[in-house]
């Protein structure tokens, strides 16, 4: 068996996307929509450039996608994304592996700033996103009222978590190599 390795995420991958994506849906801890979306809905959503499978010779083990946070030109650089894994894949790497292709190609494409919002209760998500360099902004308390699933009607929490690119300076200021 191959080594996983991550590609663009395209139109055919979907039946097995999707059917990730309601397995996260399913734990009641990985996002606030009660069902994915149509092809047509997902791709319309997410940046084209920022989505990506992670494969094997079983075929698709998860996926990493991201979209823009705000369509005004001062958020340019700013993407909210999500990962998630196939049951049968987890503890073998690869919400590391898509989430450091994620970052690669997210900071080719000029993005700074990639967050996501994640239930507290999804501790392996937590500790995958510390270990890839992001940190802990804040907790939104109360947030959404859960519509589905055994946490239906509770109101939840989310912990907003960010990582700005090493590539772009913290004071906000981007230089050219000839701006001393």
């Amino acid at each position: 068996m191959t080594a996983p390795f991550v590609r663009p995420l395209g139109e055919d991958d979907w039946p097995a996307v999707e059917a990730i994506y309601r397995e996260g849906i399913d734990s009641g801890h990985a996002t606030f929509e009660s069902s994915p979306p149509t092809w047509e809905g997902f791709d319309a959503g997410k940046h084209p450039d920022l989505r990506i499978v992670a494969v094997d010779d079983s075929g698709v083990l998860g996926w990493a996608a991201a979209s823009p946070v705000s369509g005004r030109p001062v958020y340019s650089g700013v993407v909210e994304h999500s990962v998630y894994v196939a049951a049968t894949a987890r503890g073998r790497g690869v919400g590391g592996l898509l989430l450091a292709g994620l970052i690669d190609i997210a900071e080719r494409h000029g993005i700074w700033t990639i967050q996501s919002s994640i239930f507290p209760e999804n501790i392996a998500s937590l500790q995958l996103h510390q270990r890839h360099g992001f940190r802990e902004v804040g907790r939104r308390e109360r947030i959404a009222l859960m519509g589905y699933g055994p946490e239906a009607g509770v109101w939840r929490d989310t912990i907003l978590v960010e990582r700005r690119s090493a590539l772009w300076p913290r004071d906000g200021n981007v230089r050219s190599e000839s701006s001393g």
